[in-house]
């Protein structure tokens, strides 16, 4: 008997996600609930949990992948004969195609994943290599055996006439960082942006409460000009009356944004905590899929590595992200006399669609304000 596990809607929304890991290897016994696979949705890692008992017949869809909700990432159970037990169970041509594929030593191919033979075979060394080269193995002619496709034909349809290894090492976007790639894209096609500068003095900022006294001076500050706050929704401006502020987040993953709520209501100590908890679980790579969704606004802040000043990159849907440079004692006058101070650089990127350069300036002179108290 066989079951046929497909890739759930996981919700939010979501039309796709992309095999991080798989968490067990064909001919694997399993139980139900145990984990099965690893999926990367949205810049966070969902570990879903196999939803019946049995051996693991056959993988479908290697790491990497990224494919809709609905496809077949793996079957659980059957006998050589690919016997079922459920009507919505993988198809005899699916499984006679998986084992067709192991015969010849590869993987069961794209065409399996909608229930077809044909082409797409290649062994799995030759699928990475596809994937690397960003070449759809649906449409590449294969000169192996049995019309296998290999090496030389994946490199030819890639541009290499030769079909010689390119120079150099090859990684693929995977994970969090293909979707840095593809929300970065998105935001510097479709904003123009703008960066306003000016210094700042931090003198009376406990530096240990920087991040939470930089979101509460932001949110305090939103209410004054509710059009930084604020996203373009097709051809009308939408003012949110919420103050759900994004901070970036540096992981060994990449960049994430997790969000930290209601930054207007809330006390410095409550958003501390809040921060530094969700800073601790992007760093374990353990935030949950509501934890970065919805922010209103941005902030980021470089420390030591992040130099004077930077000219961060809107982070769309949104319409404006402010930044704080490296802070350090600088000299300024102060009553007509050269003082050391504790001065930073606060960079704030708009989109100059919704936001006018002036009313920019002023929402920066207002965060400003607040901070030097």
């Amino acid at each position: 008997m066989a079951y046929e596990f497909k890739l759930p809607d996981l919700g939010e929304g979501l039309t796709e996600g992309e095999i991080a890991r798989w968490l067990v290897s064909e001919g694997q016994e399993i139980g139900e609930d145990d984990p099965l696979v690893e999926i990367q949705t949205d810049k966070t890692t969902v570990e879903i949990p196999s939803p019946a008992a049995g051996t693991v017949t056959s993988i479908l869809v290697e790491e990497g992948k990224v494919v809709p909700v609905g496809t077949v990432l793996v079957v659980i159970g059957g006998g050589p004969n690919g016997e079922q037990s459920r009507a919505d169970g993988p198809s005899t041509t699916v499984l006679q195609d998986v084992e067709a594929a192991r015969e010849d030593g590869s993987k069961p191919s794209d065409t399996v994943l909608r229930g077809g033979a044909g082409r797409g075979r290649a062994t799995p060394l030759v699928r990475r290599i596809a994937q690397e080269l960003g070449v759809d193995l649906e449409g590449v002619a294969g000169s192996g055996p049995a019309g296998r496709i290999t090496e030389v034909d994946v490199r030819r349809a890639a541009g290499d006439e030769d079909g010689k290894p390119s120079e150099g090492r090859r990684e693929p976007l995977r994970g969090v960082r293909r979707q840095i790639a593809e929300h970065l894209a998105r935001a510097h096609r479709e904003v123009p942006p703008v960066t306003w500068v000016e210094e700042c003095d931090f003198s009376g900022v406990d530096r240990k409460l920087l991040v939470p006294s930089v979101l509460k001076a932001c949110a305090e500050s939103l209410r004054e000009f509710p059009e930084l706050n604020a996203r373009l929704d097709g051809d009308a401006i939408l003012y949110l009356d919420r103050y759900d502020l994004g901070i970036a987040v540096q992981t060994e993953q990449g960049l994430v944004v997790p969000v930290v709520r209601g930054c207007d209501s809330r006390s410095l100590q409550e958003l501390a905590a809040d921060v530094e908890r969700l800073a601790e679980s992007a760093r374990a790579g353990g935030l949950k899929p509501e934890e970065l969704r919805g922010s209103t606004f941005t902030v980021t802040s470089a420390g030591k590595l992040g130099g004077l000043l930077q000219t961060p990159i809107v982070n769309h849907p949104e319409v404006a992200i402010l930044s704080i440079g490296r802070i350090g004692p600088r000299p300024v006058v102060r009553d007509g006399a050269v003082v050391a101070a504790e001065i930073g650089y606060v960079s704030l990127t708009f989109d100059h669609r919704v936001v006018d350069g002036a009313r920019a300036a002023e929402f920066g002179l207002a965060v400003i304000r607040r901070l030097e108290g």
